[in-house]
């Protein structure tokens, strides 16, 4: 079990690593899964365009790209992430760029675990499920730090 960070160097100063991995074993945890091994990849424009259009066969900009390598009892799998689509969706949504760093982390997690967001319904509930987790990890690191 292990959560693994690459190219921290892009979002250094912006991120509490200790928050992301509580954020996805709590993820993990509540949605009664077990944790394998997740590798969370920071990546620019250029580089989640690359993937999009290779593995995908998507020619345009997004924020997240998961690839799961599951097992039968454990969920494992990259989370790639744009750290500029990041931004500017913080922008876009007046949100602080950690808070909207967590919330696609949130999503690529939940995707991992196998909810979908192909129409408005799962766009939703996937939402919702960013939500509850968010400010269930925002209450826990606010208790400990009180």
């Amino acid at each position: 079990m292990r959560i693994g960070l690459k190219n921290k160097q892009l979002v250094k100063g912006k991120i509490d690593i200790g928050k992301i991995k509580e954020l996805i074993k709590e993820i993990i945890r509540t949605e009664n899964k077990k944790l394998g091994e997740i590798e969370i990849v920071f990546l620019k424009d250029e580089e989640i365009l690359e993937i999009n259009k290779r593995f995908l066969k998507h020619n345009y900009f997004t924020d997240v790209i998961t690839f799961s390598y599951n097992t039968k009892d454990k969920i494992c799998g990259d989370v790639c992430i744009s750290i500029e689509s990041v931004t500017r969706n913080a922008i876009k949504y007046n949100e602080i760029c950690s808070r909207e760093l967590m919330r696609v982390i949130a999503h690529g997690v939940l995707h991992l675990i196998g909810y979908e967001d192909a129409d408005q319904e799962s766009k939703d509930r996937m939402r919702d499920k960013e939500n509850f987790y968010l400010n269930l990890v925002d209450t826990k690191h606010e208790e400990n730090h009180i």
